[in-house]
């Protein structure tokens, strides 16, 4: 089992952005961040038969971030609102059930990869020294039963 929990590329600025903060979408660096998540995440992503599930917050700048992994891939991005902001829990308990998958790339915000990682530090998972989710960045998660490493990928661009 392999997931890719993505953090969300650049999005323009909460306090600048006028009505729902849903419908924000990415700034121009988080585009171009989007745009590198294709190479950045290759090695994990199979390209053939076995395609990945891509699975995203339903905020705009989630599915945004997604956009140029699934162009590449010619899959969609399912929504799922268990990624959405203030959802850590529920996340975590979502992507307990995608486990049984070869290889998903979930795209959230950094209020639910900080705790997901929590939990999983809980459970004994060695993060690293660097426990960080920049915007655009990766936590590549591997393992089979309870046995899961965590690796961090820095941001594209």
């Amino acid at each position: 089992m392999t997931i890719l929990l993505v953090r969300h590329a650049r999005a323009g600025r909460r306090d600048r952005w006028k009505g729902d903060d849903r419908l924000r979408p990415l700034s121009k660096k988080g585009r171009g961040q989007a745009a590198g998540l294709p190479a950045l995440l290759e090695p994990w992503v199979p390209t053939g038969r076995a395609r990945p599930l891509l699975v995203s917050s339903p905020w705009v700048r989630c599915a945004e971030t997604l956009a140029p992994l699934a162009a590449t891939l010619h899959v969609e991005v399912a929504e799922d609102e268990t990624l959405g902001e203030g959802m850590g829990a529920k996340a975590a308990e979502t992507l307990g059930g995608w486990r049984r998958r070869r290889v998903v790339v979930a795209c959230t915000h950094g209020d639910v990869i900080e705790e997901i990682l929590d939990g999983l530090a809980a459970a004994g998972v060695d993060l690293g020294a660097h426990r960080s989710a920049a915007k655009g960045s990766v936590w590549v998660l591997e393992g089979a039963g309870a046995a899961v490493t965590a690796r961090y990928l820095p941001p594209p661009n």
